[in-house]
């Protein structure tokens, strides 16, 4: 579904990605685990096309959508117009209104859906940025750290959210530094350092999260 080769990105002269490649397919879960400064995030906007490669190619079969690290919500808008604005930017006939109470009841915060950003948790932030993007019915989800700022119990019920967003049929590139995190989401976990590949694993393999730390970060 998502295929991305041979992907290089520098600012400046500093070269961010270096022939990064990696694929997910339909309702996988991609981790992508690495320091800071290691490219995640590049790549994902790479994906998105909020930044443009240098060299390399990237390919997908559908729409992606992207949930960023702060969840940028309007502040000004509730969680139910948050939801709607976008979609009703490119389809004003669509029952959008519908969409959002549907995908509020799946993650849980169907009685948020009045509320404003500055009234919620961080959890149930994290929830409105995800049926946000679920909005527009992409076929692959790209988050960057998706729990930054969580604690353990929310990162927990994130996950749980996250493995849902899987079971619709939707693939996830999930960025993060938390191996522990992705081992528990992830089909498959791609390690970058310096903006190259370290090593690709799958999840399952994964025993010892900090030898793979210090063996690969």
């Amino acid at each position: 579904m998502l295929d991305v080769r041979g992907v290089t990105k520098s600012f400046n002269g500093d070269t961010v990605l270096r022939g990064v490649s990696v694929a997910v397919q339909p309702a996988r879960v991609l981790g992508l685990a690495g320091s800071s400064g290691s490219g995640k995030s590049t790549l994902l906007r790479c994906i998105q096309g909020l930044q443009t490669p240098d060299e390399g190619t990237i390919s997908c079969d559908g729409s992606t959508g992207f949930m960023f690290q702060d969840f940028q919500l309007f502040p000004h808008m509730t969680v139910l117009q948050n939801l709607v604005y976008a979609p009703t930017l490119h389809d004003k006939g669509g029952d959008h209104i519908a969409r959002a109470h549907e995908l509020l009841l799946k993650l849980g915060i169907a009685e948020k859906s009045d509320a404003f950003p500055q009234k919620l948790s961080g959890g149930q932030k994290q929830r409105v940025a995800l049926a946000r993007s679920l909005m527009m019915r992409p076929q692959v989800l790209l988050c960057d750290e998706p729990t930054s700022g969580l604690d353990i119990v929310t990162i927990l019920d994130v996950i749980d959210v996250l493995k849902g967003v899987r079971d619709m049929g939707v693939a996830l590139v999930l960025a993060s530094h938390d191996l522990h995190f992705l081992r528990e989401v992830s089909d498959t976990i791609v390690v970058l350092k310096k903006g190259a590949v370290s090593v690709s694993v799958a999840a399952q393999d994964i025993k010892d999260p900090i030898a793979y730390l210090r063996k690969y970060y």
